[in-house]
């Protein structure tokens, strides 16, 4: 039962939330002073530093709810003998989609105070993965729910 479509996406989930902890999530480039802020999943820094420049900030709490989302995404795959395990699993991994989604918006507000406030920093393709990954979930529990259905439709004939 492995080969289910809401297998196929909630494989792509866990790809899509594992490639978040390797690319940049923000970035912010100063033209008066070339200076560029740099955020991934892991630090919040500059590209080339200054001597004035602040300390690079951690942002550990978006790998980590990045990396949990994508290990209970593989997990409910193997959980399709519990159609309702995997409904509550993907509700658990909504929230930690959600708290991904704030944790980056959280630390890119920080960073556009670190650097020249007056210009606008730009998310990059690792903020926009988790809406992918938001999607992808929905998406695999609409078909876990239609599967549960079409078992208890099956279970009403016998």
């Amino acid at each position: 039962m492995i080969q289910r479509i809401q297998s196929v996406f909630l494989l792509l989930l866990a790809l899509a939330m594992l490639s978040v902890l390797f690319l940049p999530i923000w970035s912010k480039t100063d033209p008066f002073s070339q200076q560029t802020l740099v955020m991934t999943a892991t630090k919040l820094s500059y590209t080339t530093p200054a001597a004035t420049s602040p300390p690079s900030t951690s942002t550990w709490p978006i790998a980590a709810l990045a990396a949990a989302s994508a290990a209970l995404a593989l997990l409910e795959i193997f959980q399709y003998r519990n159609r309702f395990t995997q409904l509550k699993l993907g509700a658990l991994n909504l929230l930690l989609i959600i708290g991904t989604l704030g944790a980056g918006f959280y630390y890119s507000s920080i960073g556009e105070r670190m650097l020249n406030v007056k210009m606008l920093g730009h998310f990059e393709a690792g903020y926009y993965l988790p809406t992918l990954a938001l999607l992808l979930n929905l998406l695999a529990s609409r078909f876990i729910r239609r599967d549960e259905q079409l078992v208890r439709s099956m279970d009403r004939l016998r």
